[in-house]
């Protein structure tokens, strides 16, 4: 066969075979159809029968969602309650007691491996983790997952874990389950999250609980709840819902800080530091009483503008009225601890939150050239007035962008200020005449601190 036989017999071949796949794949499409014709069909037919009351469908499923009883119907209300207890004391109840962790502790203690000469640290090898698993009972079941042990792990060239940091993990995860059931006692809805009241309630509560606590008098209760509660609200509600998720009060370290409190022994400096004790307490709310000078409860802009050094700018105390909640022009305890903890914190972004609010005085979204200028001439006048030469603007501007660096050359962004790690010091400059001139003369000041004092 010559070369151009052989070449039409390839090329037959190759038009029957794709032929032959048309073929299939109609047949195919056909066998497709034919099905989803029948399925429809029955599909159809069944719905009739079930709009008759023949019949069922796939469209009658069990019901999954179930209202909130009306807040007026006790009945159900009580009923919701009682349940909810039941529940929560189960699961209480699947929590380890003080017996069980003192029982883990001893089989933990009893398997731990023999470890070189001179060695303090108690080790388990992941052999006998598994036998302190089965021995330690099924409520520590959940604990010993192999990876739980992995991450455990550190650089031991047995591949041990130490006994103390495991325990120390079962004590945790006990706590923060305590800890969940205890809030969800207060979780009037049972939806998983605290409104304000109900976290009031419930550190209300806890004040008894709590050592360094007793020497606050009964009637400074109810304005240490508040200045606690504005805390969580402040950092974990910046959308101003009224309402913080468990998980997200739990997975904070407020918990932390407002439980350490039941330390007999805390440190003075650790009390001051922690926003929850007693002397931060009555220092903030002490500050509060002397800023009011007419003693109505409440401050105006010319009492707020004493706070600190005296030195925040006029133009800012305006935009913090205009923006905050006021009653008749001036400010409650309840507004001025948010301003408080903003000015407190600047570095989190919950605080640049709200502090580019006042600052965005069009609610553009972003700061520019114009917005800039308008705080920083409040600057300049307070330098005046403090016979001081103002510094020119337009030096200031260029500094500002190359801290921030943003992505439009002409505008700044909230975001903008939080990834460039420097938004505090941004926003100092602009609304504090202290903090401006701490910045001027930020190299003088480093280099002030960090002479020998005994060489001064």
């Amino acid at each position: 066969m010559d070369l151009k036989s052989l070449l039409q017999s390839h090329l037959r071949k190759k038009e029957e075979l794709k032929k032959s796949e048309n073929s299939t794949e109609e047949s195919e499409n056909d066998d497709q159809d034919k099905m989803f014709e029948k399925y429809y069909c029955e599909w159809k037919a069944a719905s009739k029968s079930s709009a008759s009351g023949n019949g069922k469908t796939f469209s009658v499923i069990p019901k999954f969602y179930h209202k909130l009883p009306p807040e007026d119907h006790q009945l159900l209300q009580k009923l919701r309650e009682e349940s909810r207890a039941v529940f929560l004391q189960r699961r209480s109840r699947e929590l380890l007691d003080n017996d069980e962790l003192k029982n883990l502790w001893m089989l933990l203690d009893k398997h731990q491996s023999v470890t070189e000469v001179g060695g303090e640290e108690q080790l388990i090898n992941y052999e006998d983790f598994l036998k302190v698993a089965e021995q330690a009972g099924p409520k520590c079941k959940q604990y010993f997952q192999p990876s739980t042990f992995c991450k455990l792990l550190q650089n031991d060239s047995y591949g041990r874990i130490s006994i103390m940091n495991f325990f120390n993990y079962v004590m945790r995860k006990v706590w923060l389950h305590q800890t969940r059931i205890g809030l969800s006692l207060y979780d009037v809805t049972g939806q998983g999250y605290l409104r304000e009241s109900d976290l009031e309630n419930y550190i209300l509560e806890l004040i008894p609980t709590l050592p360094q606590l007793d020497g606050l008098e009964k009637s400074f209760h109810s304005f240490y709840v508040c200045t606690a509660v504005r805390k969580f609200f402040f950092f974990l509600d910046p959308l101003h819902t009224g309402q913080i998720k468990i998980q997200d009060i739990l997975a904070c370290s407020f918990l932390d800080d407002l439980l350490e409190l039941r330390d007999e022994e805390l440190p003075k400096d650790q009390q001051q530091n922690n926003w929850f004790s007693a002397p931060s307490a009555l220092r903030v709310y002490g500050v509060y009483l002397n800023l009011d000078k007419d003693h109505n409860g409440m401050l105006s802009k010319q009492e707020l503008s004493r706070y600190g050094m005296g030195t925040l700018t006029p133009v800012f105390i305006d935009r913090v009225f205009q923006e905050c909640m006021t009653y008749d022009g001036e400010m409650d305890y309840k507004t001025y601890l948010d301003f408080v903890l903003a000015l407190e914190n600047q570095k989190d972004p919950q605080s640049l939150h709200y502090l580019f609010k006042i600052l965005d005085i069009d609610g553009q979204g972003y700061l520019n050239v114009f917005t800039l200028n308008y705080f920083f001439r409040s600057i300049q006048d307070q330098m005046r007035q403090h016979n001081q030469e103002p510094v020119n603007f337009e030096d200031v501007k260029d500094e500002i962008f190359d801290m921030v660096k943003p992505g439009d050359p002409f505008k700044i962004t909230l975001q903008d200020l939080i990834n460039c790690g420097q938004g505090d010091v941004v926003i100092s400059i602009l609304i504090d005449l202290n903090g401006f001139w701490t910045y001027e003369n930020r190299e003088v000041l480093v280099a002030d601190s960090s002479e020998d004092p005994a060489q001064v």
